[in-house]
């Protein structure tokens, strides 16, 4: 789950300034994490307290798992830079979802990708993970695009594999090629708008790095599309350099960085 964050940080600087080129500096002073970031750790404590607990929970137990905790590490960063209709759901605490198709619920949902192992649980955890706020199809859909890619990654499937499988199973067009995609993408924040972007910047990297560039050399929501670009990428080439992971580390506090790592020995997540 570090390369999502990786992709949030190097994508930050980007997402108002976008750029149409693989040469840019990683890091620069002004990179930061973002709302991406926390609320991917959000899920990812979510997923520690129920491993933790060893309870099995039913549904709706599971949905206000990811609920409270969601809310808990949102609110100790107020600041992260959240859309306004989830600003109002986590400072107003408003109990119902919002029926949003936005990219919110893919960009946050990478830790369920590393932590279960079966299709079924996958898509089953996606969902309830996006029905907290984005309960729309499509928000459901994005979700579950971004953690079974994760999966199949993980488990070694090629490019060609994971690439007809989610075509198959969403119906998301996966046939773009970058340049293409780089010559008219704009500014988008819908599921729809965003992860067969993401999706298709991972198929044609070269590497974890390569992967990174890609995503955001297209434009538009960059640290949402490097977050989400960054998960599968990570679960597919196994390895984020060290100069990189450094670099995460060192935007993160300390509360952060216990999450990644604790979820990281639970889940047994290489980095």
């Amino acid at each position: 789950m570090i390369g999502s964050i990786a992709g949030d940080i190097i994508g930050s600087i980007y997402e108002f300034h976008s750029i149409k080129t693989t040469e840019f500096p990683l890091f620069v002073t002004e990179s930061k994490f973002t709302d991406d970031s926390v609320l991917t750790l959000g899920i990812a404590k979510a997923l520690l307290f129920r491993k933790k607990s060893r309870k099995k929970y039913n549904e709706n137990e599971i949905r206000e798992i990811y609920k409270e905790n969601i809310r808990s590490i949102g609110l100790r960063y107020p600041t992260a830079g959240y859309g306004g209709t989830f600003h109002n759901w986590l400072f107003m605490k408003i109990d119902k979802p919002y029926n949003s198709y936005g990219n919110g619920s893919a960009m946050r949902v990478s830790p369920i990708g590393f932590a279960f192992n079966s299709v079924e649980e996958v898509l089953n955890e996606a969902k309830y993970s996006a029905e907290i706020t984005h309960n729309h199809p499509e928000g459901i859909k994005g979700a579950q695009a971004v953690a079974l890619s994760i999966l199949l990654a993980r488990n070694g499937f090629k490019k060609n594999e994971i690439k007809n499988e989610i075509e198959k199973r969403f119906k998301y067009d996966l046939n773009k090629s970058i340049n293409d995609i780089r010559i008219s993408y704009g500014f988008d924040i819908t599921c729809q708008g965003t992860v067969p972007e993401a999706i298709i910047t991972f198929l044609e990297s070269k590497d974890y790095e390569d992967s990174i560039r890609q995503a955001i050399s297209i434009g538009g929501d960059s640290d949402t599309i490097a977050c989400i670009n960054g998960g599968i990428a990570q679960a597919y080439y196994k390895k984020i350099p060290k100069d990189i992971i450094t670099n995460v580390l060192n935007h993160l506090d300390s509360t952060l960085i216990k999450i990644l790592i604790d979820f990281n020995k639970e889940f047994n997540v290489l980095q």
